[in-house]
């Protein structure tokens, strides 16, 4: 008898716990009138906020950097070798700003804020304004938002110290408040990938102005192939400035000689004294010796010149930017049916948790 016991009552907890699906429908068929007073009104709700928020655009441009610099390298060594010089194969050794670094670039604060300063203008506008006011002054954002910034302004303003003047100069190194918020705007506004395996550089703007938007995507193009050109011929133009004041002192240096060796052999011409010979073919020699050097500073500062160009990369525009014709978002159908659906969803666990039913299915007694 307890060995029935044992094995009839877990059959009998079972069929407790058993879900009536029939009874859950009936329970919500029985509350239907809660859905018709729920969904109309989260529908106007839904409709109130998503037309709240307004549209942004995206624009696109697309890079592919040179990754070799073969054919530069022989060229460069073919030169070196005219004036007896030899240079290293391993131009690419030294290099450290790989593509795959340029998104860590492009979200650097420094790269950031050098863009504050390019102007743009909206589309249905003449008005021309730098980037930084366009941010700061002319972004459309939510009622909600404008409502909670205000009030909480408003709140913050009795404890707060007034703030100073901005000044005109932007500092990287020290940035205000509001420098600092549009800073982390823009890291969702401007956006750099780069593909591992093509080594492709993608540039994604998003903003609200079509015209802003394509402006500023060829423009953070224009300023990431300046920067990383600055970066991998830095040294090299520090090479060639180095070399052109030596060129400019070995020249001087040349034509001083030269100009002594004229005055002294044209004022002695008919002297026939051995001390006077020999006082020209000194003054002869150095100018000689002065030539031999001001030719070879000649030779490295062209050399100097051909190893800038070397070190300048090249990119080829896979896609250019272009207005948008199209906005990206916000998808306000997709929005209001979610919000619908997390209504009815809602709706449908309160009648169930009301009418008893959730009880069976969280296993509950």
């Amino acid at each position: 008898m307890d060995n029935q016991k044992q094995y009839t009552e877990p059959a009998n907890q079972e069929e407790e716990s058993h879900i009536d699906f029939k009874a859950m429908f009936d329970a919500l068929k029985k509350c239907k009138s809660l859905y018709w007073k729920v969904l109309p009104a989260t529908f106007v709700v839904a409709c109130v906020i998503v037309l709240s928020i307004p549209n942004y655009y995206s624009c696109e441009v697309q890079l592919a950097p040179e990754l070799t610099t073969s054919r530069s390298s022989n060229s460069l060594s073919v030169l070196a070798s005219q004036f007896g010089l030899k240079m290293g194969s391993g131009a690419m050794g030294s290099e450290a700003l790989y593509p795959t670094l340029y998104p860590d670039l492009v979200n650097s604060t420094d790269f950031k804020v050098s863009l504050f300063n390019i102007p743009v203008h909206k589309k249905d506008s003449t008005r021309v304004m730098s980037y930084y006011d366009y941010l700061m002054n002319n972004q459309k954002v939510p009622w909600w938002s404008s409502a909670i910034g205000g009030t909480m302004k408003f709140l913050t303003s009795f404890l707060a110290e007034p703030e100073e003047d901005e000044e005109t100069a932007i500092d990287p190194f020290q940035l205000t408040k509001k420098q600092t918020n549009i800073v982390k705007a823009l890291d969702q506004k401007v956006v750099c990938d780069v593909d591992k395996k093509t080594l492709v550089i993608t540039i994604s703007v998003t903003d609200q102005d079509p015209l802003i938007c394509a402006t500023m995507a060829d423009s953070v193009k224009d300023r990431l192939q300046d920067f990383i050109t600055d970066y991998r011929t830095k040294k090299a133009r520090v090479d060639l400035e180095y070399n052109r004041k030596l060129y400019q002192e070995a020249k001087a240096r040349y034509d001083e000689a030269r100009r002594r060796y004229g005055e002294y052999a044209d004022a002695n011409q008919d002297v026939i004294l051995q001390s006077v010979r020999m006082k020209i073919v000194d003054l002869e020699n150095e100018m000689q010796l002065q030539y031999n050097a001001y030719s070879a500073v000649v030779q490295q500062l062209t050399l100097a010149e051909a190893k800038v160009q070397e070190e300048t990369p090249s990119f080829t525009t896979l896609q250019s930017a272009t207005v948008p014709v199209k906005k990206a978002g916000p998808a306000r159908s997709k929005l209001v049916l979610i919000i619908l659906f997390l209504a009815f969803l809602g709706t449908s666990v309160w009648i169930l948790y009301k009418e008893g039913q959730l009880k069976p299915l969280l296993g509950l007694s």
